[in-house]
């Protein structure tokens, strides 16, 4: 997260300072994932804990951020869940989504993903957990976002842009490392990009976390233009690589093409 400091509002004079504070303070909370102390937030944003405390004053007024009273952690309240849904696809991909996730944890018991792409990064806009009893702690959550090179999800939104967007993305893209598996060069991720748009699917061997794999298919509206990815992912424990080839592909794009019909997808048109 980039520090929150005067420099920048003062080379911009279009940057209002105090918003882009409580912006950056929701991104934070969205990141963690979990509630926190005001003291680690004003830490990670290098403010006063008194300068904190206004800003996140303002956002529980607005209903944007809600304190904890047991443990006076601070959180994102579901107010923003609502403003998020608002701009994803006008057909209301989200809802249109839903059985068609529930339907993939019916068929493979494991945690079933829907996301989209903002940029270099892959947005995780619903999930089904597995009912398994073994639970792994997912890595995605709803709202949140994770770079699109190391996952199986954002190869395939990436592998579907036209050719000139995808350039454009690829450019502005840090290929971090996460483990031993992840494409940190971007040659062999525009080759591995090529095989994902042949093969109508991607997989994720452990490119992000260790021990967990993904299989991913695309998302179309009426004109072909794939405009999400649904997604599977567990541990390597149970998504092996027997079942992966032998079922989990198939049952994937199987539901996501029953997903993309639904949004008036012929089937024939790219």
């Amino acid at each position: 997260m980039e520090q929150v400091g005067v420099e920048k509002g003062q080379a911009d004079g279009n940057i209002v300072q105090s918003v882009e504070r409580a912006l950056t303070l929701l991104e934070i909370l969205a990141d963690e994932g979990a509630p926190m102390a005001i003291t680690d937030i004003a830490e990670k944003v290098n403010l006063k804990i008194s300068t904190v405390h206004r800003l996140l004053g303002t956002l529980i007024y607005k209903g944007y951020v809600e304190k904890e009273p047991e443990t006076a952690k601070y959180k994102l309240s579901l107010k923003l869940m609502s403003i998020g849904q608002s701009s994803v696809y006008p057909l209301d991909l989200r809802s249109k989504a839903r059985p068609y996730l529930e339907e993939l944890v019916k068929r493979c018991n494991e945690t079933a993903n829907l996301s989209i792409l903002d940029g270099g990064e892959v947005v995780y806009i619903d999930q089904v957990e597995s009912t398994n009893i073994v639970i792994v702690k997912m890595f995605s959550t709803i709202g949140s976002r994770r770079q699109a090179h190391c996952t199986g999800s954002g190869k395939v939104m990436l592998a579907h842009l036209p050719a000139d967007e995808l350039e454009k993305t690829l450019a502005t893209m840090e290929l971090k490392r996460y483990t031993n598996e992840t494409i940190t060069d971007v040659e062999i991720l525009r080759k591995e990009l090529e095989r994902v748009r042949k093969q109508g699917y991607a997989l994720d061997m452990g490119e992000r976390e260790r021990e967990m794999r993904c299989v991913a298919a695309p998302v179309r509206k009426h004109d072909g233009e794939v405009i999400a990815a649904i997604s599977v992912s567990g541990p390597s424990s149970r998504i092996t690589s027997y079942y992966l080839n032998n079922e989990l592909i198939e049952i994937v794009q199987d539901v996501a093409e029953k997903l993309s019909m639904s949004l008036s997808w012929d089937g024939k048109t790219f």
